[in-house]
């Protein structure tokens, strides 16, 4: 079903112990969303065998994820590009500024007033881009835009996999109630009762 909104963009800043292994923090709001476009690049083979190919493989690589947002405040801006705040409060980006990774959510209303929620695991963003433009006949809004790379995570699921996002449509009967109403206390963390 066809989407009719995007808002409730959060992030989380990411710890790692020593094996790469994430932990994630308390969930903040990042900005109000504008726009989310979600684009993945698959990593792909095919065997050939009698002729015709016989395999195919297609693999998760990464994804670009591009967010317009209505501004990035100083938080939020030093949690995701890495750049560091002066004495008289000033937000300061360097050549060298490299934030870390963190995980992002958001949610879209879909055509029938539900909501599907996503999170994405691990996001590398850059700086954000900035286009201004100058006050004519008629007032045009100018808003950030700031681009990440979504890499699979590190931490192993239940079923040892390196999960990337995690997506659920509000109302789905074989939804427990208590995975829509938590979902921004926390990042959503697979549970499978079988595991391997």
């Amino acid at each position: 079903m066809a989407t009719i909104g995007l808002d409730k963009l959060y992030y989380s800043k990411i710890t790692e112990d020593e094996n790469g292994e994430e932990t994630y923090g308390l969930p903040a709001v990042l900005a109000k969303a504008i726009k989310a476009d979600l684009s993945v690049e698959l990593s792909e083979a095919v065997l050939y065998a009698d002729d015709g190919a016989a395999e195919v493989i297609k693999d998760f690589k990464s994804g670009k994820l591009s967010l317009g947002v209505d501004d990035i405040g100083v938080s939020a801006a030093t949690d995701l590009t890495g750049a560091t705040i002066d004495d008289n409060g000033v937000l300061i980006s360097t050549s060298e500024s490299n934030g870390p990774s963190v995980a992002v959510g958001f949610r879209a209303q879909k055509a029938d007033g539900r909501y599907r929620y996503f999170w994405l695991y691990r996001v590398k963003f850059g700086l954000p881009a900035t286009n201004l433009q100058t006050k004519g006949d008629s007032i045009t809004f100018s808003t950030p835009t700031i681009e990440g790379t979504v890499l699979r995570r590190n931490k192993l699921d239940g079923n040892g996999k390196h999960p990337w996002k995690a997506e659920v449509t509000e109302g789905d009967a074989s939804v427990p109630a208590a995975v829509i109403s938590g979902w921004y206390t926390q990042v959503y963390e697979p549970v499978y009762s079988g595991g391997v």
